[in-house]
């Protein structure tokens, strides 16, 4: 059912119809945008600038609960003094990211580099929620100590790591190999292929080309 409605949004969302009642290849809002190199480079040029502000903000704090810098800076100074950059970057990041999808929403939904990166952001939520509500609940008693505690450090490798292969597994997710294109038992497993292969019969069978 996901794949189904991820095939209208890529092939009939906005799509012109011919006098046979058949889609016109490549008219949808998606294939559009797609298409369309200007804009295309501006959300993705977007996406990886805010991703890098997000990211780098992230990394300041992280490195500080480590205890690798600004050890004679409470955690609260630097936390509080990027946070709106923070929140800033994952905005621009969410959105730009969302309409990256949206050019190519069932090939990326089926891709095993995109699901491993839900997996590994989904970790990192997890990480983001136990750090604020659990770990930085006593954060006044080891504010300004130099290394804080093993909690706090585990949960900003957790950060630091998790981040990394996030970018990773973005960036991965432009090969041939992660994509259901005689793909490999493992990538078709995960990828779900043979749905995506029915699907993608089903949607263009309404395609005029």
């Amino acid at each position: 059912m996901i794949s189904d409605w991820l095939a209208y949004l890529q092939y009939r969302l906005g799509a012109t119809i011919d006098a046979s009642g058949k889609i016109v290849a490549d008219s949808s809002w998606s294939a559009q945008l797609q298409s369309s190199e200007r804009l295309w480079m501006i959300v993705e040029g977007t996406h990886v600038l805010s991703l890098m502000v997000f990211a780098g903000t992230i990394l300041f704090v992280d490195l500080r609960l480590l205890g690798f810098a600004f050890r004679n800076t409470p955690v609260s100074r630097i936390s509080d003094s990027v946070l709106p950059w923070t929140i800033g970057g994952l905005i621009v990041t969410i959105l730009t990211g969302s309409t990256l999808f949206f050019a190519n929403p069932l090939e990326y939904f089926h891709n095993f580099a995109f699901r491993v990166k839900l997996v590994l952001l989904f970790a990192a939520a997890i990480n983001i929620l136990w750090f604020h509500f659990r770990v930085q609940s006593n954060r006044p008693a080891w504010d300004a100590a130099q290394t804080p505690p093993r909690a706090a450090r585990a949960s900003a490798a957790s950060s630091l790591t998790l981040w990394f292969l996030v970018i990773v597994a973005g960036r991965y997710m432009a090969y041939d190999w992660v994509k259901c294109m005689n793909p490999s038992a493992l990538v078709g497993a995960v990828a779900q292929c043979e749905v995506y292969d029915a699907t993608l019969a089903r949607a263009e069978q309404g395609v005029a080309q």
